[in-house]
């Protein structure tokens, strides 16, 4: 294995589905190097170097997710057949979040483009708008 950064070694590997997903990871401390924990994407692994990523309980394409799941189970929210509007949808862990609970349609409205993560994209249910300045 030639030097390699550890973003892209976790992307080549299947253990990230994107290299912006492995940078978060490993800035948030769930990858360590030869037993030790690295925060920076940029790290050069070696052909010898034991590289290991401590379990996620990751239910949501983006961390988006996990904090509206927290508001939507205190405020005791339904959005079960519910039709929702994303503004500002990137990733989409709120799109995610809100299908998850049951929501009938979510339009996924961004300035950006190509952000939104390819499982939402290609879902019926979400509307994507993209290039949009809501």
């Amino acid at each position: 294995m030639p030097k390699n950064r550890l973003d892209q070694y976790l992307l080549q590997n299947n253990i990230c589905t994107s290299r912006e997903k492995a940078k978060n990871l490993i800035i948030a401390g769930y990858v360590t190097v030869n037993n030790q924990v690295i925060y920076k994407p940029s790290f050069i692994v070696k052909e010898n170097d034991v590289i290991t990523v401590r379990e996620l309980s990751q239910k949501f394409v983006s961390r988006g997710g996990e904090k509206l799941k927290k508001a939507l189970d205190y405020f005791n929210i339904d959005v079960t057949g519910k039709i929702v509007l994303d503004l500002g949808s990137s990733t989409g862990g709120f799109v995610d979040c809100l299908l998850q609970y049951g929501a009938e349609k979510v339009y996924a409205v961004d300035v950006g483009y190509g952000q939104l993560d390819y499982t939402l994209r290609i879902n019926p249910k979400v509307i994507v708008m993209e290039r949009r300045n809501a």
